[in-house]
């Protein structure tokens, strides 16, 4: 039997929820390597919702679940319901969804709080000693939750090429080990089972952040 790794969604499109082509490698990835994706989102409210035509947010509002459920096809379940014990690892893709609607990172940084379910389910995957893969801003929630644990999400200098490597230097002012890696390239906590890659926090060729998720879902799979 294939392995089963829950994958954890936070919206659709990546200026307010999962981003979109990240989600996609990551399922793909996920057929290719023999495993069964169960995708999960939590029952919440967006924080707001982006016009992502003009960049600028709505009055609209939509719900994480119903919008996450666009990418899954339909086939989804509330992240309440997750349950550890049936599964052998988890992925959370990234996009702004991540830092506004699974933690409050966008508004308050290193100081923002991780909504439960997603704490809980952090946990509980990293408890049981199973692999969790997070990519491009996804990271943050672990730098959080666990303090120490090693993470890459691309490069700690700002360039026209790593537009968000400020990101790597919040991490460590929570105490964690930052490594650089090319947006092709994983790095791999052993201790805590983390396997991340910097996906869209780097200004690179849509190809190459696909590769580095394979690499990144491969490594998952094995380790699971």
């Amino acid at each position: 039997m294939g392995k089963k790794v829950a994958v954890v969604l936070a919206g659709c499109g990546v200026y307010d929820g999962s981003e979109i082509h990240e989600s996609s490698a990551v399922l793909v990835h996920l057929s290719r390597e023999g495993a069964q994706a169960e995708v999960y989102a939590p029952d919440v409210d967006q924080m707001h919702v982006v016009d992502h035509v003009k960049g600028q947010p709505t009055q609209e509002k939509r719900n994480v679940l119903v919008e996450s459920a666009r990418i899954a096809r339909g086939n989804i379940k509330d992240l309440a319901k997750l349950d550890v014990k049936g599964l052998d690892a988890l992925i959370i893709p990234g996009g702004f969804g991540v830092a506004k609607n699974l933690s409050t990172w966008a508004t308050q940084g290193k100081n923002c709080i991780i909504s439960k379910e997603v704490e809980d389910v952090l946990k509980a995957f990293h408890a049981a000693k199973k692999p969790i893969g997070l990519c491009c801003i996804s990271p943050v929630l672990a730098a959080k939750i666990f303090p120490g644990c090693e993470l890459t999400v691309g490069h700690d200098t700002e360039c026209e090429k790593w537009p968000y490597a400020k990101t790597a230097e919040t991490m460590k002012e929570l105490g964690c080990k930052h490594v650089n890696k090319h947006v092709t390239e994983i790095h791999v906590d052993v201790k805590n089972k983390l396997v991340t890659t910097s996906a869209f926090m780097c200004n690179a060729p849509i190809h190459e952040i696909y590769d580095g998720i394979g690499k990144m879902v491969k490594e998952v799979v094995r380790l699971a």
